[in-house]
């Protein structure tokens, strides 16, 4: 593909997208930027949470991650399913119950002040890094396949994506998001469809062989049971996807922002149920055409592997300008699915959490302010990413880290969910920063001296830790005693 053509499919995108937020609304109250106003439809809120849950690392890493490990992802995301099940009937009634717009005010309600401004921030930094993560993986297969040779600077091309996403959220934030995720996502499903029926064809297998086929290939194992100490163990990988799950949906400010615009909890639990089956179903697929892609790879001598692997089959093949811009779109769709609504979930938990901003337009000038933060907050973190990643997929280390930022929240919000427990509030943060050390220490110590590798349990462990220490620092206070929800409600806009 030419530089001229990624440009023009960049122009014709961010274009579309610009005109649903000029579509959708002209108000600019925080109540539209924050929760849609509560009117956001749960079927649109469910298909357009497939593409931000998917991303650009589900979109490129996860078909070039099974040579590697085959189809072993299939543990992790049966384990999702399940945490999708408890945030549905766990989380989400506790938070439409204290009413929240930010769902870290609960830990207010629940711990107090220090605690709350503590799991905001945790969130903050772990969604600034995982959205950093995902743009700069995908702008970086854009710079491979025609900006290098233009010889764009990666600075600029990070600044011109996060200009381009802020102009279409700045107005009405999350009640764009939830429109411009449904053609985000439609982008990367037909990509995806495509791309299986391109490398069947390719392969030229039909029903009849294609059965045999998939038997005799080498990257078609799925349940790992027989090494114990091997970080993809079965078990490991099922509860630590469980675990992610609840963690990094649960208790995560953009996942959960979209959930309670619905009118409704029965419309927001009826999201969860179908997104879950959505993802699942779509997770699989993606990991069949890592199957065909790598097989493909190997028929014709293509010698790349992993991040590489989709883009390389699908720019320089020769297999048709569909494929090739099927793939364009949903790589770009990847990319800004999730870095739209990462932005407007932290330019909310900033302004509600961090900030407190005042009512009325004051606050809305507020939130303008920290929207702009957060966008050059995020275009340091790509530039600072491209200097630092060089081999690793990047969803396992994204995953990895997770387990180690998400800890604290995972034991934060299980402490005050599943008992009466009160903790000493001015403890938290500390205990909260202490607890991903000790768990980076235990998880080395344990592969290098028994061999035992926690792989993303490693969020278990970073969970419990958490949980320990919390509980222990509420020895001697009294026992917690709800307020009613009508009474201590979350400030909002």
């Amino acid at each position: 593909m030419s530089a001229q053509s990624l440009g023009l499919c960049l122009l014709a995108y961010f274009g579309v997208l610009y005109g649903i937020s000029r579509a959708v609304g002209k108000s600019n109250s925080n109540a539209t930027f924050f929760s849609a106003n509560k009117k956001a439809p749960w079927y649109l809120v469910a298909f357009g949470m497939i593409g931000a849950s998917l991303s650009g690392l589900t979109f490129v890493s996860v078909p070039g991650w099974v040579a590697s490990t085959q189809l072993g992802y299939v543990q992790m995301v049966l384990g999702y399913a399940l945490g999708y099940l408890f945030i549905g009937t766990i989380l989400l009634p506790l938070y439409y119950k204290w009413n929240v717009v930010s769902i870290y005010s609960y830990l207010q309600h629940r711990f107090g002040k220090s605690t709350y401004k503590t799991g905001a921030s945790f969130f903050i930094l772990s969604r600034l890094t995982g959205t950093s993560f995902r743009m700069f993986l995908v702008l970086k297969v854009l710079h491979w396949i025609a900006l290098d040779s233009l010889q764009v600077p990666f600075w600029a091309s990070a600044a011109i994506a996060i200009i381009g996403i802020w102009l279409y959220t700045q107005k009405t934030g999350i009640k764009t998001i939830i429109y411009t995720d449904t053609v985000q996502t439609i982008c990367m499903l037909l990509a995806l469809i495509v791309g299986i029926y391109v490398m069947i064809d390719a392969l030229q297998l039909d029903a009849v062989s294609l059965g045999v086929w998939w038997q005799a290939q080498p990257t078609t194992q799925m349940f790992f049971w027989e090494d114990w100490n091997s970080g993809q163990h079965f078990v490991k990988q099922f509860f630590a996807g469980v675990l992610i799950s609840f963690a990094m949906t649960g208790l995560d400010q953009e996942m959960m922002q979209k959930n309670l615009s619905c009118h409704s909890l029965r419309d927001a639990q009826k999201n969860m149920f179908w997104f879950t089956i959505a993802l699942v179903v779509v997770t699989i697929l993606f990991l069949v055409l890592g199957v065909l892609l790598t097989a493909y790879a190997q028929a014709n001598e293509i010698t790349v592997s992993g991040d590489s692997l989709f883009p390389v089959v699908a720019t320089q093949s020769g297999l048709g300008k569909l494929f090739t811009y099927t793939f364009i779109f949903g790589l770009i769709a990847a990319a800004f699915s999730s870095a739209d609504s990462s932005m407007t979930s932290l330019a909310t938990s900033a302004s509600i959490d961090l900030w407190e901003i005042d009512k009325g337009e004051r606050g809305v000038k507020q939130r303008k302010l920290l929207h702009r933060i957060i966008a050059v907050a995020l275009w340091c973190c790509m530039v600072v990413f491209y200097y630092v990643i060089k081999t690793e997929s990047v969803i396992a280390q994204l995953l990895l880290f997770a387990g180690y930022t998400y800890g604290p929240l995972l034991g934060l919000f299980l402490l005050g969910i599943f008992s009466k427990r009160a903790l000493r509030d001015k403890y938290a943060p500390i205990i909260c920063i202490v607890t991903p050390v000790l768990t980076y220490c235990i998880a080395t110590l344990s592969k290098t001296n028994f061999g035992f590798d926690f792989g993303f349990f490693v969020l278990a462990l970073n969970g419990a830790l958490s949980l320990i220490l919390l509980w222990f620092s509420g020895i001697g206070l009294p026992v917690y005693q709800s307020a009613p929800p009508g009474k201590t409600t979350a400030k909002s806009s």
